[in-house]
């Protein structure tokens, strides 16, 4: 017996460790880190699922990179959209200059040739070829793109890739959900787990005590004591290391939701259970479809890339432009002068077929990727749906097992207890059998965790895990 004991201990010691050695950081999956986090209350927080997730999606790394990357296309999208709108721009300047008509090509022969122009029909005597002048300078500038084939599609292919980014924004926020969902649900199977150590430290303790007396008393052997103090500190020994797991994945939570992790926190939400509403795989997958934010950012950066590879087709077609300017001139205060230019403008490629070609094969090439790939999603989330409903059922059954082995358990310990009373047994069959209750509770706690994650992992299989996750866990 005190061999299985404390193997079963060194089992859980082990656990401890891999999970201690396999501990989740944001450097490998940033939605396992926040970008904010608040400072150290003296009050104990308390938290709900729904205020963890919520916190989460306020600050978790993974959806501010996301969000970060849709505000980027969305400013890629307007810049496309410029080239549509008109440009209207206004300068102007004034200042004194100087010219040198020798320089300027105007020298002292030059100027005996426009002598005729002169009053007197001479060039005046001490004429300078420096002048001085006042300039002032006002222009607006108008220019529009008419027609562009490539502009046209690169404006399409700049609004697919805004609403790629808007649905991968939303797919990280289902991550988000999820893995919060999942921290604050093991934290809560930490706390049962603790709970359950600190009862079977409580019992053992009783049961020392119980024979101690008995061996004071001379009516139970040494040995019987020595079983006692065995499984007693093989208790404590559980105790530690649920307590130190607990620990741990608190600290991960609160790392996930932006808090500090030497804040107090207090969870309020217990385990849920409830039975998921039965749903056949054709269902799930059709949800799947039209629900899934990820099959749709795949789906729009398909249109994406067609559009580019139309914007490259296009560049064969003529762009036709529009442009012009008023500007007005004003030279020694000797009144203002204004003119103008109206333009418009054609644009026909003669001759590039073999760049043209080059870039639509290589765009093509890229359409054909991004088909497979929509073609391999759609397998993969049958899968995907068709296995999270298998884990859902088999999890479901496990409860139920795990719940009535835990009856079952609590049972034969209680008709135990009855028996040393009575004398007829010692305490080695009272130990096993608490040791058979230990194991029954601890695997009722997995096996509830098992088949919450599952049901949330249906949920994020069906695309509905944010809007759902209280239905699906049944809260």
């Amino acid at each position: 017996m005190k061999r299985h004991v404390a193997g079963g201990v060194v089992v859980i010691l082990a656990v401890a460790v891999c999970a201690q050695a396999q501990n989740p950081t944001s450097a490998a999956n940033p939605f396992w880190g926040s970008v904010t986090a608040q400072p150290v209350a003296g009050e104990i927080l308390k938290l709900s699922l729904d205020g963890a997730i919520e916190r989460g999606l306020k600050s978790n790394l993974g959806l501010k990179e996301a969000e970060n990357s849709q505000k980027f296309l969305h400013g890629q999208r307007n810049e496309a959209l410029q080239n549509f709108l008109p440009t209207i721009s206004l300068a102007s300047d004034t200042g004194y200059y100087m010219h040198n008509l020798a320089a300027m090509g105007f020298g002292t022969k030059v100027i005996e040739e426009f002598a005729p122009l002169f009053p007197g029909g001479k060039v005046p005597a001490g004429l300078s070829l420096i002048t001085r002048d006042d300039l002032t300078n006002g222009q607006l500038q108008y220019r529009q793109m008419l027609f562009s084939g490539p502009v046209i599609a690169a404006y399409k292919a700049a609004g697919a890739a805004e609403r790629a980014a808007s649905d991968n924004k939303n797919e990280a926020r289902n991550e988000v959900v999820e893995q919060v969902a999942q921290a604050y649900l093991r934290a809560i199977a930490d706390q049962s787990h603790v709970e359950n150590a600190r009862a079977q430290v409580t019992e053992a303790e009783l049961l020392l005590a119980h024979e101690h007396a008995a061996h004071q008393a001379g009516t139970a052997a040494n040995l019987d004591e020595l079983r006692a103090r065995v499984q007693l500190e093989a208790q404590q020994q559980s105790l530690i290391a649920a307590e130190n797991r607990q620990a741990k994945d608190l600290i991960l939570l609160k790392r996930e939701i932006g808090v500090d992790p030497a804040q107090v926190m207090e969870l309020t939400d217990p385990a849920p259970f409830s039975e998921l509403a039965s749903e056949t795989p054709e269902e799930a997958r059709a949800g799947a479809y039209k629900n899934r934010p990820d099959f749709r950012a795949l789906q729009n950066e398909a249109i994406e890339l067609k559009a580019v590879h139309l914007a490259y087709r296009a560049q064969r077609l003529p762009s036709l432009s529009f442009g012009g300017y008023y500007q007005t001139s004003t030279v020694n205060g000797a009144g203002t002068h204004g003119n103008f230019a109206a333009m418009g403008s054609i644009n026909i490629p003669i001759f590039r077929e073999a760049r043209l070609r080059g870039d639509e094969d290589a765009a093509k090439a890229q359409v054909n990727a991004v088909n497979a790939q929509l073609d391999d999603m759609r397998g993969r989330i049958e899968q995907q749906v068709r296995a999270a409903l298998l884990d859902v059922d088999a999890s479901r059954k496990l409860v139920e097992v795990a719940s009535s082995n835990v009856d079952l358990a609590r049972r034969a310990l209680d008709d135990e207890i009855e028996r040393v009373k009575a004398g007829v047994d010692d305490n080695l069959p009272l130990v096993t059998a608490q040791a058979a209750l230990a194991s029954a509770q601890s695997s009722l706690v997995e096996s509830l965790y098992q088949y919450n994650v599952a049901k949330l992992a249906l949920a994020r299989a069906t695309g509905v895990l944010e809007q759902q996750y209280r239905t699906y866990l049944g809260r």
